[in-house]
């Protein structure tokens, strides 16, 4: 009896004990975690006008939403079975949540050796990557280190060399074509950091403390003898204007986690399902006076495209994409009716609405986005064809251009033509697919044609005009001929253009035809044969 009350108690006290130990431990070491690299590390990225990744992560998703992964995954140093030092992984990741919706996040901690991957733990940023292609949800990755192999300093480290490799390139590949892939640039990112922020639908980066290149100043000046700062090399007025390396500059770090916040908002969380759809509080049917005045009779004339989409999209829905780069096209996000659709749009303020190689370029991964997640395209056109001249050859335009003809053709998503201004050469005839149904409406400012009148008239009766007693008055007087020809009307006489309608019907008509488009969307959703291109 004795011995089986000894035996009861001792069984007792077992189950008290339980795991407390072992869950004491754990706690330990994921409080040794956050502490990062340290309070001097931590200050230094505060006084660089920096958030640590910890803190990016709690600004970005919802409150109380991330649940982290790897938690206490470092390097430990052990007296016994005792912790003596612990320096956690540089990369922290898990899952969260933005407007109710489940993302997965990875963040590059800069605090531990400037975010060098030398410093993190080798599988960590590739399982985040995994886990998004997988579970199917959006990845947003907030950049700020090197992500690659890490620095010179490895070789003494691990005391060899290796062949590099780009890990997880193949993932990353996949990811384009499956789910959302948001990129932002937070501090001085280098090398596959560099290219893991333009492996991404959409890309930011804050003004002044956020830097990109290939290779940091040190090996610059190394390679070329000229010393340059971080960002004369690669700050955000550098790689959001020419070709547009990063998507979009951001104010600040807040103002960026509000630029990825709202680009997701638009999109699915992964090519297996439509985007989503808002209750339509902008009235369909609303029509603006504003609109019937609102292009010049004179198309020599610009006129502010951006207030053009004010009035016709749902209102405040407009959120631009590469807004520093291809000027003389506007690419975005909006809805109509409540519904995501994507815009394209011809800025006449820019090299007059004409194509350029960037231009052409910025389309061609608009397109590829919209048509990878199943986003109708809105097109407002005013191409006067590709830009022309000795830059414009050097720059290879017609070779960028060519690449904007395929994507226009490959694209299986609903598109509808509004027809603003003009449409001529090779470059407006894209402006949809001639091998589908061309969906276009155009405003009664619609010009077309192979050639503008005003460029065309001198190549095409060089003859009569040079041998004219007045060649000027004998040049303007072929000019009014052709302009009385030339009007859109005439071309309706004999349906060359399907309709012309009152610019103030835009969006009622847009409206009606969003609800088209989306009940064609095809409902056997998935990646498509053509992967997304970076």
């Amino acid at each position: 009896m004795e011995h089986r009350e000894r035996k009861g108690k001792k069984v007792s006290e077992e189950k008290k004990a339980g795991w407390h130990k072992e869950i004491e431990e754990l706690e330990h070491r994921k409080e040794l975690a956050r502490k990062m690299g340290g309070d001097e590390a931590i200050a230094r990225q505060h006084a660089a006008g920096r958030y640590t990744c910890r803190e990016r992560i709690e600004k970005l998703l919802d409150p109380g939403s991330f649940f982290e992964m790897g938690s206490i995954t470092g390097v430990a140093t052990y007296e016994g079975d005792r912790i003596t030092e612990f320096r956690p992984a540089n990369f922290v990741m898990g899952v969260g949540k933005i407007n109710g919706r489940k993302v997965v996040v990875g963040a590059d901690d800069f605090t531990i050796r400037g975010g060098a991957a030398d410093a993190g733990i080798r599988g960590k940023r590739e399982y985040s990557e995994r886990m998004a292609l997988e579970l199917k949800l959006p990845i947003i990755r907030l950049i700020d280190g090197t992500g690659g192999g890490g620095s010179v300093k490895t070789i003494e480290i691990i005391g060899r060399t290796y062949v590099p490799a780009n890990p997880a390139v193949d993932i990353m590949v996949e990811l384009l074509s499956h789910v959302p892939v948001i990129s932002g640039v937070m501090g001085s990112v280098a090398g596959l950091g560099a290219a893991r922020a333009v492996f991404s639908h959409f890309s930011v980066m804050p003004k002044k403390t956020a830097q990109l290149f290939v290779a940091g100043p040190p090996v610059v000046e190394a390679a070329f003898g000229t010393p340059i700062t971080k960002e004369e090399l690669g700050g955000s007025h550098i790689h959001t204007s020419g070709f547009g390396a990063v998507d979009n500059e951001a104010e600040s770090e807040e103002d960026a986690f509000d630029q990825m916040r709202r680009f997701l908002s638009y999109l699915p969380s992964s090519v297996y399902e439509l985007p989503p759809t808002e209750a339509a509080c902008d009235p369909p049917d609303r029509r603006e006076e504003e609109l019937i005045d609102i292009i010049p009779h004179d198309l020599k004339r610009p006129y502010r495209i951006r207030r053009i989409l004010s009035l016709v999209l749902d209102k405040n829905s407009f959120f631009e994409i590469g807004h520093g780069h291809g000027k003389s096209v506007v690419t975005g996000l909006s809805r109509l009716a409540g519904k995501p659709v994507g815009i394209i749009a011809s800025d006449p303020m820019h090299y007059g609405g004409a194509i350029t190689a960037q231009a052409a370029d910025k389309m061609v991964r608009f397109i590829d986005l919209c048509d990878t997640f199943h986003l109708p395209v809105v097109n407002f056109v005013d191409i006067p064809g590709f830009m022309i001249g000795p830059q414009a050859e050097k720059e290879a335009t017609i070779r960028f251009g060519a690449r904007y003809m395929f994507a226009v053709c490959q694209a299986t998503v609903p598109w509808c033509s509004i027809i603003l201004g003009r449409v001529f050469g090779v470059a407006g005839a894209n402006h949809g697919n001639t091998g589908r149904l061309n969906l276009r409406y155009a405003w009664p400012s619609g010009r077309w044609g192979s050639l503008p009148i005003e460029g065309g008239v001198k190549a095409a009766y060089r003859r009569q005009i040079e041998s004219s007693p007045n060649p000027e008055a004998e040049e303007r007087e072929i000019s009014e001929r052709l302009n009385r020809l030339s009007s859109p009307f005439r071309s309706a006489e004999v349906f060359s253009i399907e309709e012309i309608i009152d610019p103030r019907d835009t969006r009622p008509l847009l409206c009606d035809w969003i609800e088209t488009a989306y009940r064609l969307l095809p409902r056997d959703l998935g990646p498509k044969k053509r992967g997304m291109r970076p």
